[in-house]
């Protein structure tokens, strides 16, 4: 008999087909990648209700408007996106609740996520050890599971050429408020030391004049072919980390694609790299600095961080990822 799984959120209008869009953050893609896997599976059943317009069924999984949820069959699994609010939209006996941030007590109780999570009591999905860590009992008491994502097969599939050598770029693709100002600031002494360097950064940002004289440049922010395109051609990717940042799947892209790292490890940043290997975790402001010129000005150790990274490639995706999902459901099921 097939298990019947549903997803709720309330984010934006989106669903599958939007995938490759700008318009779609980390937490949209991981809805839509891991519902992807799950409906591969035989024996499993997947819709996901939020904001889409119009039900539609793209890859075995149906979409639906979240209007429409008053009238569904009662699900075996309820996973629940974000706000422990939708829990109560349905009666499911094993419920779930995906977070996608650091949400301290203040936060739970500010936002109105206390009393439904204690009259539902769900089980919690967390993105990596920083987030597992920093999610406190009394905001998890019925339990807590890390499940860490991974980027999308385009990522995976993209030939990487072990040879190519890129000009001087350095990138920066997660949101502005996690620390570009703090690399920016960084960026004044990496420029001096790196002749016919470029720093490209994701729009919109109120980017200062004396920044844009030091070579601080818009990326085309298009879709996913065009952010593939830039990481290629870049030859480091800085990120000093933020607080906030649970997963950083803006790291993950640029691991998979082989792109040497420099990040001061904040947040969840330590755990998308190894230091010396895949790229390097500076201790100090000067550290971050040094590291981000050494990348850009000596190939032999870009190409001997590129070759580790080659090594490394596939070693988290999607279909890993849902089998992480079916052990924390308890469901024992052979994948396609």
């Amino acid at each position: 008999m097939k298990k019947l799984i549903y997803f709720i959120e309330k984010s934006f209008p989106f669903n599958s087909n939007d995938l490759n869009s700008n318009i779609v953050g980390g937490s949209e893609k991981t809805l839509i990648n891991i519902s992807n896997q799950l409906a591969k599976l035989e024996n499993i059943t997947v819709k996901v209700f939020n904001n889409t317009k119009n039900k539609i069924t793209i890859n075995n999984v149906e979409w639906n408007n979240l209007i429409n949820i008053k009238d569904a069959t009662v699900p075996d699994y309820l996973i629940c996106m974000s706000d422990a609010n939708l829990l109560s939209l349905i009666y499911c006996k094993n419920k779930f609740l995906w977070s996608h941030s650091i949400q301290s007590f203040e936060k739970f109780f500010r936002k109105g996520q206390l009393i439904p999570f204690f009259k539902y009591k769900p089980i919690v999905l967390l993105e990596s050890n920083y987030h597992y860590i920093n999610r406190s009992f009394i905001t998890s008491p019925f339990g807590k599971r890390i499940i860490q994502i991974a980027v999308d097969d385009e990522f995976i599939n993209t030939n990487v050429d072990e040879f190519f050598l890129p000009d001087k770029n350095a990138i920066f693709t997660t949101r502005s408020d996690r620390n570009l100002d703090f690399l920016l600031k960084c960026w004044e002494y990496i420029k001096i030391k790196t002749d016919n360097s470029n720093l490209f950064i994701n729009p919109p940002y109120n980017l200062e004049e004396k920044y844009k004289k030091l070579s601080v440049k818009f990326r085309i922010k298009g879709d996913k072919s065009n952010l593939i395109k830039d990481l290629l051609n870049s030859k480091v990717m800085l990120v000093p980390g933020h607080i906030g940042e649970v997963f950083c799947l803006a790291a993950e892209e640029a691991r998979e694609l082989c792109l040497p790292i420099v990040t001061m490890g904040i947040g969840s940043l330590k755990e998308r790299v190894e230091h010396g290997v895949t790229g390097f975790i500076a201790k100090n402001e000067m550290e971050f600095i040094n590291y981000s010129v050494q990348l850009l000005n000596d190939n032999n150790l870009y190409f001997k961080i590129k070759n580790n990274l080659i090594k490394k490639r596939n070693s988290r995706n999607y279909k890993n990822v849902t089998k992480n999902l079916l052990n924390i459901l308890k469901l024992k099921l052979n994948f396609i």
